[in-house]
């Protein structure tokens, strides 16, 4: 039995540790503060909350597994209201969205009216 929880702590510890890369890798690699926000808050609490859970598995304490499993649900419960709060903040501080970027959904309908006549010239102009 106790091969069985090395191997599964063992296994959660490496798959938290590669989502963990992912986010790292999105944070250095993605085009704009939001992408790179996004990245950083869903691969990275994934991660950390694997590696919790691989902990809470292999620990023999019980205060040791308490700890942990509730650090995981504080990881879920803080990390996409922070990332999302601090979107928000950066959109009305001023921080622009990558140029590619499809939609953006926090423009007033003013803008954004403007904006779909640029794409329409763009469009006529590419013709």
């Amino acid at each position: 039995m106790d091969d069985l929880f090395n191997i599964l702590t063992g296994l959660l510890i490496i798959i938290g540790a590669a989502f963990t890369l992912i986010a790292a890798v999105g944070i250095l690699r993605l085009p704009d503060l939001y992408t790179r926000m996004h990245a950083a808050s869903k691969a990275g609490t994934l991660g950390s909350g694997l590696m919790l859970v691989a902990l809470a598995i292999f620990a023999q304490d019980q205060a040791i597994v308490t700890r942990a499993l509730a650090a995981v649900v504080f990881f879920l419960l803080t990390a996409p209201i922070s990332a999302h709060l601090l979107a928000k903040a950066a959109y009305a501080a001023g921080y622009k969205l990558w140029g590619r970027s499809v939609h953006d959904d926090m423009a007033s309908p003013a803008s954004e009216a403007a904006v779909s006549l640029d794409d329409e010239n763009i469009k006529e102009d590419q013709r």
